[in-house]
């Protein structure tokens, strides 16, 4: 089964095409990073409006790169939530359009899902159900225990800021770069992690021994600077963003190996655009206790082919979505504190 799959869930225009919902034929990502680097941020009009002018050429260069023929597809994937409303429609308009128009069905898949399947592609062993996921993808941050590829237990999630958030306000604030985890790894691997003593959130130890908390981190970091800093250390760039990336890492693997201790799980896969982040890399690599999988660094950021993989899933099982399909900018329980949508 060959399914190709489109994300637009932010600002990358996505297309990929996946065989058996494992062997990635194609994967073009057309990223919108440098029109919104001025912003230090996405602008969601501007997003939309890219997508729009350039969702087409992105399909046919995944199909061409394939060697498939849209006629030979046999079915269509698009992200539908969470995400921008705008960007998420234009891809889910284009899917609709082009399913109708092959007489293929189609399927909607849920973004947070999908970067937890993407560990599954183009390896010949993928990690076995139940395992723990860390999902750090944008404005979430999630721990979960994945019981199947459309399955999952939201163990802890985020009460004010994501991960993810919290990178690019510290990056934006000093200027580091845009996309801002990825230029706070760059300059932390000269600096010195030690520089800075930032603090870390004292959560209930009970109900909330999972949940995360980023916005005391991001204000320490930003306004507190001279509070934290170590006696004699240096005030630079590379010291900020090093003793930034270890703290705001560190309180990721804290609560995910207490998920670990607590379930008994020993499998953990993480993803999503901070599973890219060095640091984390090292870190949950060096547990040679558990068993850590990362996609590769590739299919860390939104991808199409993560949608395509698990699109075949759904469509394997006979299940597609209707013509009156929407989308949803948020999805329950993803934060937490009694919030009602996130």
């Amino acid at each position: 089964m060959r399914v190709l799959g489109i994300e637009s869930s932010c600002d990358e225009c996505a297309a990929a095409v996946v065989e058996d919902g494992r062997t990635i034929l194609s994967d073009i990502v057309a990223s919108q990073v440098p029109f919104h680097a001025d912003y230090q941020g996405v602008v969601p009009e501007l997003a939309s409006r890219m997508h729009a002018e350039w969702i087409y050429t992105v399909a046919k260069r995944a199909l061409d790169q394939a060697g498939t023929r849209a006629a030979d597809l046999d079915g269509i994937a698009v992200t539908v939530m969470p995400g921008l409303l705008g960007s998420l429609l234009v891809g889910l308009s284009f899917a609709k359009g082009l399913a109708w128009s092959l007489g293929l069905p189609f399927i909607g898949v849920n973004h947070i899902l999908a970067h937890l399947y993407a560990p599954r592609l183009d390896t010949a062993s993928p990690p076995d159900y139940p395992f723990l996921g860390l999902v750090v993808s944008g404005g979430h941050s999630i721990i979960c225990r994945v019981e199947d590829f459309d399955r999952i237990e939201i163990l802890g999630t985020t009460i004010d800021d994501a991960a993810g958030e919290a990178f690019d306000k510290v990056s934006k604030h000093y200027g580091f770069g845009y996309p801002g985890g990825a230029a706070i790894d760059a300059l932390a691997a000269t600096g010195d992690e030690t520089a800075f003593a930032f603090p870390k959130p004292t959560l209930n130890k009970g109900q909330r021994r999972y949940d995360l908390s980023y916005s005391g981190l991001k204000t320490a970091a930003i306004r507190q600077l001279e509070q934290y800093r170590r006696p004699g250390a240096v005030v630079s760039k590379e010291n900020i963003a090093a003793s930034f990336r270890k703290a705001a890492i560190d309180i990721l693997a804290d609560r995910l190996l207490k998920a670990a201790e607590d379930t008994g799980l020993t499998t953990i896969v993480a993803a999503g655009g901070v599973a890219a982040n060095s640091y984390l890399r090292s870190l949950l690599g060096s547990k040679k206790e558990l068993d850590v999988r990362f996609p590769a660094l590739s299919l860390c950021g939104d991808n199409g082919a993560m949608v395509a993989g698990i699109g075949c899933k759904y469509l394997e099982r006979g299940e597609h979505s209707g013509f009156d399909l929407n989308v949803s900018a948020r999805v329950p329980l993803y934060r937490s504190f009694g919030r009602k949508e996130a």
